[in-house]
């Protein structure tokens, strides 16, 4: 049985004809399954594929399949994503971006926005991904890693911490942290835990979060701010308070296929029952007739970060081409060339916990491969391999090991299931090594 909504929302929902007449009845209904794919990797088909339509290489599913016992899953083929988030790769194609853009997705945790940022730069640009909570952000490099990006790094930081980096992103994606009313549908606790006072407190730290970030955004560039709430309180009176407030310019976008525009035109919306999505609002300022100012390195800057001059030891992990290698301490770590005054600013005044893609340990005996390479699709060469049939890979994912064949080579191996790589293994003959990441593994039976 349904929980009940709060009495306080059901009346400013059903005096608000904004939200149409069948919200709260559409709110006890059955949320919609939606995935996206990783267009750089193998493309797997799933049961009841229909495209969503304001979003590349997405698809509603017609059931929910248990995620975790697909091994393409936790090889970054695809990822689960709610529908109406996606909607930020129509926004992202709707908007004037220069040909290389900075972005920075300040929420990022668990991942999809971040994910379908990557994928909507194709390698090109530079991509911050930030969580502020320790745990969030853990989980959100383990999607980044898997997405396998180059141009991509995760951080962990407060958003008054971006203080220190003025005017370096072309774009900030603020998917701010709200009531969660979008959610009552998918998450009945956030019923229990909705009122007035909450909805007010969250409006309030919307505005601090943006502040604070504001001199980090470009003069010209874009700020992206989202909810999963229908208040107008945390989102038509935010975005007008950031006009008045921040000098910022509404960018009208006009709502796609089902969309709904928001009150007074302000923004987009998706509302269940209108559309097949959870609750969810998206608008688009701009920066406008502020100074640009110079973000500089410290003296101390990156220190402990050694820019590998010899790196033939290489040649044989990964391409090299408009690749630039660091060491810190004995990891190595590969970044785009073009990117690294950029990164060093970064790792200058931020908390950095993913670099680039980590190729792996300089250790004694050679260099030890690190799950990362093994994921990025432009940075990896051809390694020796098996390919596991479905239980085998299941096993292999939840840190098992097992018996392989004669002729499987001996050292490092790539461990692939339907060609596409999951991890590495290290044979010696008569058994292996699982070197699956014990963060990542699964810990459901796999029988």
């Amino acid at each position: 049985m349904n929980q009940p909504f709060p009495p306080d929302f059901v009346s400013y929902v059903e005096q608000d004809a904004h939200l149409g007449t069948n919200l709260l009845e559409a709110l006890n209904t059955t949320s919609p399954v939606s995935i996206r794919k990783n267009p750089v990797k193998h493309i797997p088909v799933l049961q009841g594929e229909v495209p969503v339509q304001w979003c590349e290489n997405a698809f509603f599913l017609d059931e929910r399949p248990v995620f975790t016992l697909n091994p393409l899953f936790h090889a970054g083929t695809f990822y689960p994503q709610e529908a109406g988030s996606m909607l930020l790769d129509y926004v992202f194609r709707t908007i004037e971006l220069p040909q290389q853009p900075v972005v920075l997705d300040l929420c990022a945790a668990p991942g999809g926005k971040s994910t379908l940022i990557a994928s909507f730069l194709n390698g090109n640009g530079l991509l911050v991904a930030n969580e502020v909570i320790n745990q969030r952000a853990k989980v959100l490099k383990e999607n980044i890693s898997k997405w396998g990006y180059a141009n991509t790094i995760v951080t962990n930081n407060d958003p008054s911490d971006f203080t220190r980096v003025t005017a370096l992103f072309d774009v900030i994606v603020v998917d701010a942290p709200c009531s969660g009313e979008g959610m009552f549908r998918k998450d009945e606790q956030a019923r229990g835990e909705w009122s007035p006072e909450n909805v007010n407190l969250c409006a309030g730290r919307q505005k601090r979060i943006v502040a604070d970030v504001w001199d980090s955004l470009r003069e010209g560039g874009y700020l992206i701010y989202s909810t999963c709430t229908f208040n107008p309180h945390e989102n038509e009176e935010n975005i007008r308070w950031m006009e008045e407030n921040l000098g910022a310019e509404y960018v009208h976008i006009p709502a796609p296929f089902d969309f709904v525009q928001g009150r007074n035109e302000t923004g987009i919306y998706g509302i269940p029952g209108r559309t097949q999505t959870e609750g969810f609002f998206i608008a688009v300022l701009r920066k406008t007739g502020e100074r640009e100012k110079t973000v500089t390195l410290s003296k101390n800057a990156n220190k402990g970060l050694i820019k590998l001059k010899d790196t033939s030891f290489l040649k044989s992990w990964l391409r090299m081409e408009q690749t630039q290698c660091f060491a810190w301490n004995e990891t190595i770590l590969a970044i785009p060339a073009e990117w690294e005054h950029e990164y060093r600013i970064i790792q200058d005044n931020l908390h950095i916990i993913k670099w680039g893609i980590v190729v792996g340990e300089n250790a004694r005996k050679g260099l030890i491969p690190d799950h990362d390479l093994l994921m990025c699709h432009t940075l990896r060469v051809n390694y020796p391999e098996i390919e596991l049939e479905e239980q085998h890979a299941l096993h292999y994912l939840h840190g098992d090991t097992f018996q392989l064949t004669e002729t499987a080579p001996n050292g490092f191996v790539q461990v692939k299931f339907q060609n596409e790589p999951l991890g590495w293994i290290k044979n010696i003959g008569n058994r292996f090594n699982n070197l699956y990441p014990k963060e990542y593994r699964i810990r459901m039976r796999v029988d």
